[in-house]
């Protein structure tokens, strides 16, 4: 292998230039670097919401790029053959990436550096998708934590490395292989009459994600402990939709927040925590892939959960259930492709338990909704909100979704910003909400609100009775 031999770096759910080890070495090597994106099966497997946003954000690479000089090839098909196809052109010797963990990108990554590495290639991957290696955390029997808290105290005062800068310049190869036009995907496509709603509620890029990181620590940490729960405020960060295209990178993230915890901001440590908290599900789900497809705790699969689609779960994914809090968080996820994380405790609460109905239907709707969805923190929510997962909330808990709006939003402003129904001048986000879902629906401002397909009392007495049912 040449020394002057290309190296490939493979960009996935990595989009940035700063804190990315791959790219770090790739520039540090001396040699042509050569940036490259495969939309290959990995990326056909999330919903139409994160499919539409990742091309905006490898728009926003290629710009990033652009600005150094150098290029982003985009190539469609599966990675091995498309890897080869780029190394036969540009006579590249090593093709370098960031690790993943979910279970799909672990087997194709596992076959593509064997394969490669048997053809004299060099083939490496590279820590920078989370803050700690899942197999580097271990109990002190050498097993893995099933418990956040203890995950917690295991990992909040261990070393993490500081991020590396972007690279100033890359060099480029001789001769730049062909590349396929990124408009020419259409990852827009399956978002229908949505994709401009969307957009508009998107912050793309790294520069944007930086930008919002500084807002978020000069005025947001401070208060966050407490506003994070008040869904009709901008209580947090808001970085999920760039941490789960990699937009920004977790120890850029860490860092801030530990910079924020010595200046004594009262919400840093409750923010870190946060950011611990994806560290934990990707943990989990490096050593306990399942949980991604079938109940944690095994013992969950004889519940008597609904599976079908009902007209209550259509309700539920319409956001008809009349229920005002759920029905809010539905919508904002429609419009916004995010949902406040109160809300997403609340509507998943009430479709496993008040709706009885099975935690994979609300997981799937929201892996098609999301723009920040992520196979890990997905999954370890629904399971936690269901009771079938780790450090689960236990299932007799139920949380009632009228006293918790009254809790947290008292003057009903997060239903009002979303529900249009019944309102004299409804806000532009409840109206947008009827710009952005299916004509076929058939639905407009001006239908009544509906009555509530199941009552708190009623959704919950039946959810306990299923449960003591169980239990006994």
């Amino acid at each position: 292998m040449s020394d002057r031999s290309p190296v490939l770096v493979w960009f996935r759910r990595d989009l940035r230039l700063a804190d990315h080890p791959a790219l770090t070495a790739a520039a540090a090597s001396g040699r042509p670097v050569i940036p490259v994106f495969l939309h290959d099966q990995e990326v056909e497997a999330p919903g139409a919401a994160l499919r539409f946003r990742l091309g905006l954000s490898v728009a926003a690479l290629a710009r990033d790029l652009s600005a150094l000089g150098s290029r982003l090839i985009l190539r469609r098909g599966d990675a091995l053959p498309g890897l080869r196809a780029l190394v036969a052109e540009t006579g590249a010797g090593a093709v370098f990436w960031t690790r993943a963990y979910d279970p799909g990108a672990k087997a194709r990554d596992t076959d593509v550096k064997a394969a490669l590495r048997g053809e004299g290639l060099e083939a490496q991957s590279f820590p920078g998708h989370v803050l700690f290696e899942p197999w580097t955390v271990a109990t002190g029997t050498g097993g893995f934590y099933r418990v956040y808290t203890p995950y917690w105290r295991a990992v909040r005062d261990r070393e993490v490395p500081a991020p590396t800068p972007a690279p100033t310049r890359l060099p480029a190869p001789d001769h730049w292989p062909a590349s396929e036009a990124l408009h020419d995907w259409r990852m827009e496509a399956a978002m229908d009459r949505g994709a401009p709603v969307v957009a508009a509620h998107a912050v793309v890029g790294e520069a944007a994600a930086r930008a919002r990181l500084e807002r978020f620590m000069a005025r947001g940490v401070g208060p966050y402990a407490e506003a994070r729960d008040r869904p009709a405020e901008d209580g947090t960060s808001m970085l999920s939709e760039n941490l789960a295209l990699g937009e920004i990178g977790p120890r850029t993230v860490w860092h801030a927040g530990q910079e924020a915890l010595r200046q004594g901001k009262a919400g840093a440590e409750t923010f870190l925590k946060e950011i611990v908290w994806r560290e934990f599900a990707w943990h989990l789900v490096h050593h306990t892939p399942h949980i991604t497809t079938r109940n944690w705790k095994p013992d969950w699969d004889a519940f008597p959960w609904n599976t079908d689609e009902t007209p209550e779960v259509t309700a539920w994914k319409r956001g008809r259930t009349g229920i005002p809090f759920v029905d809010a968080a539905m919508r904002q996820m429609y419009v916004t492709g995010r949902m406040h994380n109160r809300g997403r405790m609340i509507v998943a609460s009430y479709l496993t338990k008040h709706l009885m109905t099975h935690w994979r239907i609300g997981l799937d709707w929201f892996a098609d909704c999301l723009t920040d969805w992520d196979p890990a923190s997905n999954a370890m929510g629904w399971q936690w909100a269901a009771g079938s997962g780790p450090d689960a909330a236990p299932y007799f808990r139920v949380f009632n979704p009228v006293s918790q709006l009254d809790k947290f939003d008292p003057s009903h402003a997060y239903p009002r910003a979303w529900i249009a129904e019944g309102q004299r001048h409804p806000a532009a986000t409840a109206l947008s909400w009827f710009d952005a879902i299916p004509r076929a629906w058939g639905l407009s401002p001006a239908d009544p609100y509906p009555a509530p397909v199941v009552t708190p009392e009623a959704g919950r007495k039946r959810a306990l009775e299923a449960y003591a049912a169980r239990s006994g």
